[in-house]
Parts: C-alpha cells; structure tokens; sequence
C-alpha cells in the first residue's frame, strides 16, 4: 500500500495547470554507509491526475493498493538542492499499482495455506510410522 501525502501544482507547455500527487511508501531501516547505524526512510514518487485542487487536498492521507518501484531510465542530472552538488542518476521511484488479480490471488493462497483441514487427515504420518 501507499498512502498519498501531498500534491504540487505544475504547469502544462502552454501554461495551463494541473496537479501531481506525492505518494509515499511504507517505512523501511536502510543501513547508513557512512555511519553504519540504521536509519528510517519510506521511497516517494509523484502521479500526474486530472483532480482540481480541492480534490487533491481531499485526497491527502488516503491509501491505494500498490508499490513505489525503481524503474531504470536513461541518465539525467538532478541537483541535490541543500549543497547544489550535480549528481547523474539512471533510476526513477515509479507508482505500480496493485493487480486486482494478483491481490485476490495472493489472499485466497493464504486463505488456503491458513486452513489445515483441506488436507488429508486419514494417513499416518511417515515419520511416525519408521518408529512403529
């Protein structure tokens, strides 16, 4: 799941504007290179929508069944904007939303893996029959 926790107004080429929403993940312990110790973070990445800004705001703090993923693209320079240091990456943090199949699927095997009595109960178990 990711929950929406922001949106940022941005313009078209032609000037007409539209809204970005900010999603986030769950939280996750990343190890530190520097300092060895671990540190919480959540990966972030933004969806373009046709809501107005109302709507947007309505929808701050709402869940959606998905993931944020990173997805290889072509190099672009992006600056890191507390020390303008320039800094080439190859990744960007997509949205992959949830397959409705896959969720079903996902839930009826552990439906059936948590339910024990689908399975046959006349046998003697193997180990226990070598001790006979």
């Amino acid at each position: 799941m990711v929950r929406i926790v922001g949106f940022k107004q941005r313009e078209k080429e032609d000037g007409t504007p539209f809204f970005i929403l900010e999603l986030q993940g769950g939280i996750e312990m990343t190890l530190s290179k520097e300092t060895g110790q671990f540190y919480a973070t959540a990966k972030k990445a933004y969806v373009t929508s046709t809501f107005d800004e109302q709507t947007c705001k309505a929808l701050v703090g709402s869940e959606m069944p998905g993931s944020i993923q990173k997805k290889e693209v072509e190099p672009y320079t992006y600056v890191v904007q507390e020390t303008g240091e320039e800094l080439i990456l190859h990744h960007r943090w997509v949205f992959v939303p949830e397959s409705d199949n896959t969720a079903k699927e996902e839930k009826l095997v552990n439906q059936l893996m948590a339910d024990d009595s689908i399975f046959s109960n006349n046998g003697v178990p193997e180990l226990a029959q070598q001790a006979i």
